[in-house]
């Protein structure tokens, strides 16, 4: 160790990763290093979790308006993420006019911590922006702009909060870090504490950071590349003597249930998360995220977690997301009737949580508060199992899993040490119910008509399905594409991934990791293959709200028109009974268990009700799976809407016009054409052909099937169920009679 810093050398950092690179940070710009040292930070999550911490750096600008040199302190925004920030994602202000609003503030009759003055500060902030900044700055900013130093880090570790969190926090700081770390009392982040920040430091100039009871940490430098490799130091401080007092002690207070194998815990996540999402998804769908691995279980398996569970998270950071605390199961694995007895204590559990979740905003609300949000538990805890986490989006569930990791982490520490406790119950809910937080929500654009909804597309590898599957995502549908070919299905999943990105949260174990859409193979003929991937497709999201099956299969007759006898089966077999399995099988494992409103859709055509020569097996299939949606519509109500699209022949894209069909078609109707030309001119050939036969000589795309789909799954087309609607441009031989 460096004794003149008090710094590790690079590479003796056990706890956190020393990412540091001088030849990267060579000719960056003041805001380029900072984007870079955030960007290294964050991407450690034992340095902080998601979106949490902040980074700033003083430093001189020109003044566009002026010419001159001006100290402007840029600082991570509203909104940000550390591990993710680009320039765009800090704000921008001019250092004096931030310190000037010192002045308004103390001049207020009412200033000090919760006062309506020391949240109007926020929007002073504005007022202050440098270079017409677009990005909103934080609750944050003044921690950041009274500290007398080039560069702060704001930091959420969990060794560190563990500390923060401990009953003897303020002991154990000192006895950690000496005079270099000063201890403060939990307050809420604000201009007040930002001023406080200012009069410790002047009072201890020794200090290099300060503790924030039950928050983290926050510390400073002159040099940018010093305040990392002191950030980086005091988290393995407090990782180092925690580690210390772990060696031989059983984490939290050792095991209370027996481990069960891998295959038990899948199973009944896959029986239990369909049922229970409907419970928790009454008000609003919510999407899950699964979290098994051995660290969650040592803590629900654990004698204490009940204990801990019910004092609640202690990190402000934390509970935005996992509320006040999380609904624990004291459920015992092993033994008989052991699912049954699951749901009965699940059920018990929910309405508990709902009224003590009540009673609470009851107890703490203010007159200013806003309503009282959706009660349900983000987080569930079961023993055996591990953690099931909530959110309306997979990156929101991500995250709050995410979050609770890293709850646990900091209980860990914290019992290891000392004993944890809790944020006081009226602090966590100043915080989870803050006016500039609700304001926050209320910013944010509406939800996309798709929404919180999870769609299983069997034919997602090409074609319409394909198509359908980047339609209904970017309205905001979580998309399990689906082919018989597994490489088609995840490609069709990487393109959606591509756009919207994974999402942030770095939780989930196996599949439940995903980001907003997946790629899964199955065999629509098969009821066990379509079975299997709906439990993966469970496990990724907790359940499926909607099934279209857009596969089908025509297969080319002889030049006498006819096909074998094993053909024919086959084209029923995947345009008829496919269809049924999959909606079937997603009845019994999904939509009963869930109790939510669900749909099914499936790709018909024109030719079921157009009598012609040559396609006997694939148009009487198609009239059969016309009936076939007018049955499970009547099945399957009220909570299942089936309906169906039916195109005139969809050329382009289609994995059902190989070059030699399409080449026979151009012969049959006696179009020029040569054995010379690409696929695709031959392709758009047969296309123009068939769209002059139509009454708006319109070609049939992907996109046209898509579009009525989609419309289909919406809220649009709620009353419909048990019809057939025509994409063909107007076929006039297709109207249903």
């Amino acid at each position: 160790m460096d004794t003149k810093t008090n710094l590790f050398e690079p590479s003796a950092y056990r706890h956190v990763k020393y990412l540091w690179d001088d030849a990267k940070v060579a000719g960056m710009t003041p805001l380029e290093r900072l984007v870079y040292r955030s960007n290294i930070l964050g991407e450690d999550l034992r340095i902080t979790n998601t979106g949490g911490g902040n980074t700033s750096s003083k430093c001189f600008e020109t003044d566009p308006m002026t010419g001159e040199s001006v100290e402007v302190m840029w600082v991570k925004g509203s909104g940000g993420d550390l591990r993710t920030s680009k320039n765009e994602n800090f704000s921008s202000l001019y250092q004096d006019k931030v310190l000037a609003l010192e002045k308004i503030y103390k001049e207020h009759p009412e200033s000090g911590v919760k006062t309506e003055i020391e949240d109007s500060m926020v929007q002073m902030y504005r007022h202050c922006t440098f270079n017409l900044n677009p990005r909103a700055s934080s609750i944050d900013t003044p921690l950041h702009a009274y500290v007398p130093f080039n560069h702060v880090d704001h930091m959420h570790p969990n060794a560190v909060i563990a500390i923060a969190a401990a009953e003897n926090g303020e002991a154990l700081t000192k006895e950690i870090y000496g005079d270099e770390v000063i201890w403060t009392e939990w307050q809420r982040p604000g201009f007040d504490l930002g001023l406080i920040m200012r009069d410790v430091i002047a009072a201890n100039p020794q200090a290099r950071g300060i503790m924030m009871g039950q928050h983290g940490i926050i510390n400073w430098a002159d040099d940018d590349k010093e305040c990392y490799e002191l950030t980086l130091t005091l988290i393995e401080k407090a990782a180092r003597f925690i580690e210390e007092r772990e060696a031989g002690k059983a984490a939290f207070g050792g095991g209370k249930v027996a481990p069960v194998s891998e295959e038990s815990k899948r199973d009944t996540l896959v029986e239990i998360l369909p049922w229970l999402r409907g419970r928790v998804s009454r008000e609003k769908r919510l999407i899950a995220t699964v979290q098994t691995d051995e660290r969650i279980l040592d803590f629900v398996n654990s004698v204490d977690a009940h204990r801990l569970a019910e004092l609640g998270t202690s990190c402000p950071d934390h509970f935005l997301r996992t509320k006040i605390k999380p609904l624990y199961v004291d459920w015992d694995p092993h033994g008989e009737n052991a699912l049954d007895r699951l749901k009965t204590q699940l059920d018990e559990g929910l309405e508990q949580y709902v009224s003590d979740y009540a009673a609470y905003y009851d107890r703490c609300k203010r007159p200013t508060s806003p309503a009282l949000r959706q009660a349900v538990p983000t987080v569930v805890l079961i023993p055996g199992i591990g953690m099931i986490a909530w959110g309306k989006s997979k990156s929101e569930s991500r995250v709050t899993a995410e979050f609770y990791n890293c709850a646990v982490e900091v209980m860990r520490g914290a019992e290891t040490i000392d004993r944890y406790r809790a944020l006081p119950e009226q602090e966590a809910f100043d915080i989870e119910y803050w006016l500039l937080e609700e304001a926050k929500l209320r910013r944010m654009p509406p939800e996309k008509s798709l929404a919180r909804q999870v769609v299983a597309v069997v034919g997602g590898g090409s074609g319409i399905g394909k198509q359908l599957c980047n339609r209904i995502s970017s309205e905001g549908a979580h998309v399990v594409s689906v082919d018989l070919h597994l490489e088609a299905a995840e490609a069709t999943a990487k393109e959606i991934t591509d756009v919207l990105g994974e999402g942030i949260g770095i939780s989930g174990t196996g599949i439940s990791g995903c980001g907003p859409a997946i790629g899964l193979d199955a065999d629509v003929t098969d009821r066990g293959s379509i079975g299997a991937m709906l439990d993966q497709a469970i496990l990724a999201y907790g359940g499926v709200d909607s099934v279209v099956v857009t596969a089908g299969i025509f297969v080319p007759p002889d030049v006498e028109g006819n096909i074998s006898d094993d053909a024919f089966s086959l084209t029923f077999d995947i345009n008829v009974k496919g269809g049924y399995l999959a909606a079937k099988e997603a009845t019994r494992k999904i939509f009963e268990q869930q109790g939510l409103s669900s749909n099914v859709v499936i790709t018909t055509s024109a030719n079921a009700v157009v009598s012609k020569k040559g396609s006997v097996a694939y148009d009487t299939s198609k009239a059969a799976a016309n009936h076939l949606v007018r049955e499970l519509a009547v099945e399957l109500s009220p909570l299942t809407r089936v309906n169906a699209v039916a195109p005139a022949t969809v050329v382009k894209g289609s994995t059902m016009f190989p070059r030699d069909r399409v080449i026979a078609s151009l012969a049959k109707y006696g179009i020029e054409y040569s054995d010379s030309e690409e696929d695709d001119a031959l392709r758009e050939k047969l296309a123009n052909f068939y769209a002059e036969r139509t009454l708006t000589k319109s070609a049939i795309t992907p996109e046209d099937q898509a579009e009525a789909i989609y419309l289909l799954l919406t809220d649009a087309f709620s009353k419909t169920t048990g019809h057939v609607i025509p994409v063909d441009g107007g076929l006039h031989e297709g109207f249903l009679r």
